[in-house]
């Protein structure tokens, strides 16, 4: 018996990795999350048994107990099983826990790696988590812990000058804005990308100072990834200067 745990990706069902679109056209029974691209679907062949367990904040769903039952379950059905989870197994995707769960009952585990929308869905909007001069580094925490809570971590990376990345934590806006500001660093940029990587993503952009109220009004919703850091404020600074350069070098190309 097999399990075969392949990431998604962030949302774009292109970004999807060919192994993983091999193993999707082969798979027998697709266990598979809401953040999955339901087009995705469409590599299984006919017969393919598809088993919706996805999690969304807010929203009935499968527990974690449910899924791994279904995994073992169908896995004895089915002699193997694909579990087709959302950006990467592996970052706060729980993959890990499945994988253990599923090896109790002697089923083994393959790992096909997804991209994960903490740096792709930033990539895709301008922002790049390191630049030289501005970040060295960068921490990806999540918003929300096993006891629904604010990690601690957040407490802690915002003391450095590191890029910070927050999953899951739009609806924790208001205790960063307030970690941050006691910090003193109300004026530190701050990017909300909702739907990354999608044809309808959503960015709103400010300073901790007044990035609740502009994302009230430009109605930012989950799913959301939330970039804070001083490369935040680069897509619309660098693309200011980018068309200056192409005019400058359209003026020069003229003068030859």
């Amino acid at each position: 018996m097999k399990l075969t745990l392949i990431g998604a990706g962030p949302g774009d069902p292109d970004l999807i990795t060919l192994k993983g679109v091999k193993t999707l056209r082969k798979a027998k029974v697709v266990l598979y999350d809401s953040l999955a691209h339901p087009s995705l679907l469409d590599y299984c062949p006919e017969n393919c048994v598809k088993i919706l367990v996805g999690k969304r904040f807010g929203k009935t769903s499968c527990t974690q107990d449910d899924i791994n039952a279904l995994i073992v379950e169908n896995a004895r059905i089915y002699g193997e099983v694909v579990r087709l989870k959302g950006g990467d197994s592996f970052i706060f995707g729980r993959g890990y826990e499945e994988v253990v769960y599923a090896a109790q009952f002697g089923i083994e585990s393959e790992i096909i790696p997804g991209i994960s929308s903490s740096y792709a869905a930033p990539a895709l909007a301008g922002i790049p988590l390191t630049s030289r001069g501005l970040s060295e580094s960068f921490w990806v925490i999540t918003g929300t812990t096993k006891q629904h809570a604010l990690s601690n971590d957040v407490h802690l990376a915002a003391q450095s000058t590191a890029t910070v990345v927050i999953l899951m934590g739009l609806h924790k806006l208001n205790e960063i804005v307030s970690i941050y500001s006691n910090l003193n660093k109300s004026d530190e940029a701050i990017s909300i990308i909702q739907n990354g990587t999608l044809a309808n993503q959503k960015v709103v952009t400010g300073k901790i100072s007044n990035i609740a109220a502009l994302a009230q009004v430009s109605e930012i919703a989950s799913p959301a990834v939330i970039v804070i850091g001083k490369v935040a404020a680069l897509p619309d600074l660098s693309y200011k200067h980018i068309e200056q350069l192409m005019q400058q070098g359209s003026v020069a190309s003229e003068a030859n």
